[in-house]
């Protein structure tokens, strides 16, 4: 079932056309109400496969299906009017194959309308995001700490540090020959993600990388404060909503135990008062 149909202000091209002009904001979401608010804020909306780890308590990407994707991003659909909608590719949904990444790809754009994918790897994924894009596919490239790569990279750690900066370089330059619109640069040294923003033509969202990147992006409930136990280091909380939750439910749970609610104002009346 396709999600209701929408005219979206920005595109592939929009976003990739920021580059050298102005920062690019972006914020993941999972949800209408969370993307209605940040519709008029955002120039593009990334549906993450974070929301396993957010909103699904798995403790890492590879458990997150096509089908959580698609559920998340035709919700995320419904709230926007003026941000493009990104949607990760879920882990296991196009590595095999070009042809396997197309299919996917496909079903995710036409089920969600979604205005592009994302898709995790450098030069191992060129050929797969050439394939995308000459196929109508626009594709963000996402580089760095790859998440849905964590069992192969040794855990959650900063990449690119000393001979591994040649490799991100590398990533980069082929992506951007291969025809992404915009790469993400996830847990890179500062001064790698500033050369790399540099070297190529194509913007670069930082998330963990450096403030002289082309755009930024973050999990919304990361700087929302949701998380009252867990704060990355390049995540700068806005709010403590986790805290006020919590204390707004205490509140609710000591209310309730003592019948202080509901109160009068908050039950109905056997009858309606008459009208006089």
């Amino acid at each position: 079932m396709s999600a209701t149909a929408r005219k979206t202000a920005l595109n592939a091209d929009d976003i990739r056309a920021l580059k050298g002009q102005r920062p690019i904001v972006s914020l993941t979401a999972y949800t209408t109400p969370m993307a209605q608010m940040m519709d008029a804020h955002c120039d593009f909306v990334l549906v993450g496969d974070s929301v396993g780890m957010v909103l699904h308590g798995l403790t890492s990407t590879l458990g997150v299906t096509m089908d959580m994707m698609i559920l998340h991003g035709q919700a995320v659909s419904r709230g926007l009017r003026q941000a493009m909608m990104v949607i990760d590719m879920p882990f296991g949904s196009y590595e095999e194959s070009p042809a396997q990444a197309f299919r996917n790809a496909a079903r995710l754009m036409a089920e969600t309308n979604a205005a592009a994918v994302k898709l995790e790897g450098g030069v191992e994924m060129a050929d797969t995001i050439r394939f995308l894009i000459s196929r109508g596919i626009p594709v963000m490239a996402h580089i760095g700490l790859t998440p849905q790569s964590v069992n192969t990279l040794g855990g959650y750690k900063v990449q690119g540090r000393g001979d591994a900066a040649q490799r991100l370089l590398a990533d980069a330059q082929a992506i951007e020959e291969a025809g992404a619109f915009s790469v993400v640069l996830e847990k890179v040294p500062s001064v790698l993600a500033d050369e790399i923003t540099q070297q190529i033509s194509i913007p670069t969202i930082g998330i963990g990388a450096s403030v002289n990147c082309d755009g930024q992006v973050l999990v919304v409930d990361d700087m929302l404060g949701f998380f009252t136990a867990f704060k990355p280091k390049f995540v700068k909380r806005y709010a403590n909503l986790g805290n006020d939750a919590e204390a707004a439910v205490a509140q609710y749970a000591s209310e309730v135990r003592a019948r202080e609610f509901p109160a009068p104002e908050h039950v109905f009346a056997a009858s309606a008062p008459r009208k006089t």
